[in-house]
């Protein structure tokens, strides 16, 4: 057994990799289902589109801003388990509950609160994946947790959507069937936390007496990095605009979209894992990828033909494969252990700043010219190429 593979409390550090894969596995199970009928059942309450429009919205920007805050607070106490748990726990138990409440004011405050809780454990939950994955490779270890991750993203909604089925659409038993998930999701954080208290053990230089400070600057090559990761996000088409071209051009049924969606994870999950595998071999090289696939998403989806379409709805998925594991796994190797999970919280917050400005930006082009669209969408996807070329020669 090499160094590497020894682990603190018994635990080599794939099966921690795993077994946190499977947390997120069941997470996902909880929070995309509940995520996948949050329109209606807001609806079914009273709220007009607006309501909707304004609470999710809102939800996505505290799941991506308050990072920002709840990162650092991490780094500063290093009660990283602390933080993860607590942000799981708000997610699934708002979860249930939310089939049970009967106001529209308390369902929206509901909604919200579920992406508090995302927005108080990632910070923390990556930085003690990035322990693990690095023994086990950076790009492969988050691969695997990603691919993990979207499995969750799939059986959520669909147990959902058989629930709904099954009651004529009684919220309350398709959210309240995923309590069980959710209690598995805390169950297994406790056991993992005792099987293994301290995943700093795994990266040496995490170790009290390693390379990072807690009051150290994040590195120049970090904001290079975001700068990069700015781009490429402020010049990607979103699904939800994609679906909305095939609806409203013929193309696609209502219905079918959610299994257009399943198979854009699929796609997800297996681009995570062959960008992983071949980043640990390659290093960032790798993610020159990632803005060829945003600049072919819109010039292949956005046509009129059906199956021209739907490969650019699956390039999208491969797209945001890169984007949910290889962008992390590369902040990890940029930034020392001390100063990781302030990191991740700025790198959330970039993400989700260029996020909402690319959706704006490519959903008005789509409205004034498609190919405008295409042409806007590459040029900004050139742009990002040339400021990741910058960034790995000067080091990174």
């Amino acid at each position: 057994m090499t160094e590497q593979d020894r682990a603190p409390a018994g635990m080599r550090p794939w099966r921690f990799v795993v077994w946190f894969g499977m947390v997120s596995l069941l997470a996902d199970f909880v929070y995309e289902g509940a995520r996948s009928i949050t329109g209606p059942l807001l609806a079914s309450l009273g709220a007009s589109a607006l309501v909707v429009g304004v609470v999710t919205g809102a939800g996505e920007a505290a799941a991506l801003g308050l990072r920002l805050v709840s990162g650092p607070l991490a780094d500063r106490s290093g009660r990283f388990w602390a933080w993860a748990i607590a942000g799981y726990a708000l997610t699934v138990i708002t979860v249930p509950v939310l089939g049970l409440v009967g106001v529209l004011w308390a369902a929206c405050a509901l909604v919200i609160a579920e992406r508090v809780g995302k927005a108080v454990r990632s910070p923390a939950k990556d930085t003690l994946l990035s322990y693990a994955a690095a023994a086990t490779g950076r790009g492969r270890g988050f691969a695997v947790h990603e691919a993990m991750d979207q499995v969750g993203a799939l059986i959520g909604p669909l147990t959902v959507a058989g629930v709904l089925a099954l009651t004529h659409d009684d919220y309350a038993p398709a959210l309240g069937v995923l309590a069980v998930p959710g209690i598995a999701v805390l169950g297994l954080l406790m056991w993992l936390r005792r099987r293994v208290p301290d995943p700093a053990a795994y990266e040496p230089a995490a170790a009290p007496g390693g390379n990072a400070a807690p009051d150290s600057r994040l590195p120049a090559a970090f904001w290079r990095y975001a700068a990069f990761t700015a781009a490429t996000t402020s010049g990607f088409a979103t699904f939800g605009l994609l679906s909305f071209h095939l609806v409203q051009r013929g193309m696609l049924t209502a219905a079918w979209v959610p299994v257009l969606y399943a198979g854009a994870m699929a796609t997800d999950a297996i681009a995570a894992l062959a960008t992983g595998w071949a980043y640990d071999r390659l290093g960032p090289r790798v993610l020159a990828v990632l803005p060829l696939l945003a600049a072919a998403v819109p010039a292949l989806a956005f046509t009129g033909t059906l199956t021209t379409a739907v490969l650019g709805a699956l390039v999208w998925g491969a797209a945001m494969g890169i984007q949910e594991s290889t962008l992390r796994a590369t902040v990890a190797d940029l930034v020392p252990a001390g100063r990781r999970a302030t990191a991740y919280g700025v790198f959330a917050g970039t993400v989700g700043a260029a996020s909402l400005a690319g959706g704006a930006l490519v959903g008005a082009l789509y409205g004034y010219s498609i190919p405008v669209m295409i042409t806007v969408v590459a040029a900004i996807q050139a742009l990002a190429l040339v400021l990741l070329f910058t960034t790995r020669t000067r080091g990174v």
